[in-house]
């Protein structure tokens, strides 16, 4: 697995690639990122995990294919 210095979005994605960039940028699973995420969300009454996404959605840059 390749591995990068910058934390950026991932192209592996399901809605913008933001659990998926950290997981790379980590080196963990995609999935164990994508659950750890879900259970956060669902209990903390989904306001807190929703507006982390969302602000990492549009603070994460694209990651530059070469």
């Amino acid at each position: 697995m390749e591995t990068h210095n910058r934390l950026t979005k991932s192209p592996n994605k399901w809605i913008s690639g933001v659990c998926a960039g950290i997981a790379e940028f980590l080196g963990l699973s995609i999935d164990g990122v994508r659950l750890t995420w879900l259970f956060i969300t669902l209990f903390t009454a989904l306001m807190p995990g929703c507006l982390a996404y969302l602000l990492l959605h549009f603070l994460m840059p694209k990651r530059e294919e070469i």
